[in-house]
């Protein structure tokens, strides 16, 4: 299935290219996904920390190295994707082995399984994201990129704000019956890839297969200068953000009853998933790097609030700010990585993309923890402001975009 325009009319006009049907069904299959996962998230670090005693440095590492997990998998499942010239299997096992991995988080009496079941629940999400986003940039006409990727970003975080709605409305009414609520998280993930390999097909078209499994020293230096301005620049502002686990153990922090703290993550995911389509129908129509500075400067503005914030109602502002930061970056990165990279590297760019956010997400991860634990949660997200102040570089210099690059075949 390749991208399609409608035929031109008699009048000579040429319509807006539609988003293909593959979009729509990536967009739905991450919503099923992430109502399975935001259900355990929104929950898990206070489960940890108040059920089974962990402290909140491990609780930050844990968050970190399954982040990095992902990262560097997402590597070599975009090389692998390249290298076939086909995504969809890599997709189909990235989402079964996030499904399969949540059977554990109700059976789990320690934190080791359920620190084990993180990893191979972050293992899937690095097999599906970078082949998932090579293909909907197969799929999707440039003039539509943008919008295709916000369309999906926002079904994707419409799960993320039904998980949460449903994970209160389950420990209110069980009276914070964890095990109960992970039961019930395992069923929409099967659906999810059960859509998946049923409806789902393989975008046509593109460049011909690599021959060699593109992660040489020369295609890394093909990606070229842009690509690697966005992919420094993004980590960096990852790890000015740090693991969304601090946004639960922050609204803990400021007051807010534990049934009640998922209510962090529908707040969040609720303006994120808003913020993320017309967003991407914007980023077609102007300069996406203003896009992104204003994104910037919204985290900015959330970190401050919740260094500040001394009860739970201006904690729940910087909850604001952060979703629309959200909503104004994550789709317009992944629109500037297919932008700056050549097509045969599209599933290996945004695989690197990847794994310099996710060793900036574990660092992140780690030393906040320690941070929150030492100085206290002010201190971690003062620290994160800084951060995110240095990533604004990203946005102001102006990229070069690929225009003609020889790809070693």
């Amino acid at each position: 299935m390749s991208a399609s325009t409608d035929p031109v009319p008699a009048n000579g006009t040429i319509p807006a290219p539609r988003i293909p049907h593959l979009v729509w069904v990536l967009g739905w299959v991450s919503l099923l996904t992430d109502i399975s996962s935001e259900m355990i998230l929104a929950v898990l670090p206070v489960y940890l920390g108040t059920v089974m005693g962990v402290s909140t440095a491990t609780i930050g590492l844990i968050e970190g190295v399954a982040e990095a997990t992902a990262a560097v998998v997402r590597v070599f499942s975009g090389a692998i994707g390249d290298r076939l010239g086909r995504y969809k299997a890599l997709v189909v096992l990235g989402y079964g082995l996030s499904s399969v991995s949540k059977i554990v988080f109700p059976m789990a009496g320690t934190p080791l399984p359920i620190f084990a079941a993180r990893i191979v629940d972050r293992v899937g999400k690095g097999l599906r994201t970078s082949p998932r986003d090579a293909m909907i940039a197969r799929a999707t006409a440039p003039e539509i990129r943008g919008e295709a990727f916000g369309l999906r970003q926002s079904l994707d975080t419409l799960g993320a704000v039904f998980g949460p709605l449903l994970a209160i409305l389950i420990l209110g009414l069980t009276h914070s019956d964890f095990q109960l609520l992970f039961w019930i998280a395992f069923v929409p993930g099967v659906l999810a890839t059960l859509v998946l390999v049923r409806i789902a097909e393989e975008p046509m078209g593109g460049t011909a297969p690599l021959t060699r499994v593109p992660l040489t020293k020369a295609d890394l230096a093909a990606l070229g200068r842009a690509f690697w301005w966005i992919a420094v620049g993004a980590a960096l502002l990852t790890f000015g953000r740090g693991a969304k686990a601090f946004l639960v153990l922050r609204a803990e922090n400021l007051g807010t009853p534990i049934w009640l703290v998922p209510i962090v993550f529908v707040i969040m995911n609720a303006v994120y998933a808003a913020a993320a389509y017309p967003v991407g129908w914007l980023s077609d129509r102007m300069d996406r790097r203003r896009l992104l500075a204003l994104g910037i400067v919204a985290l900015i503005g959330s970190d401050l609030l919740l260094a500040v914030a001394e009860g739970p109602w201006v904690g729940l502002a910087g909850v604001v700010l952060w979703g629309l930061h959200f909503g104004l970056t994550q789709g317009v990165l992944a629109t500037l990585v297919v932008d700056s990279a050549p097509e045969p590297l599209r599933g290996t760019a945004f695989g690197v993309f990847s794994l310099l956010s996710g060793f900036a997400l574990v660092t992140s991860g780690a030393l906040g923890g320690l941070v929150w634990d030492i100085w206290g949660p002010a201190t971690l997200f003062w620290l994160a402001t800084a951060a995110a102040v240095l990533s604004l570089g990203m946005a102001w210099k102006p990229p070069t975009l690929i225009g003609s690059v020889t790809v070693p075949r």
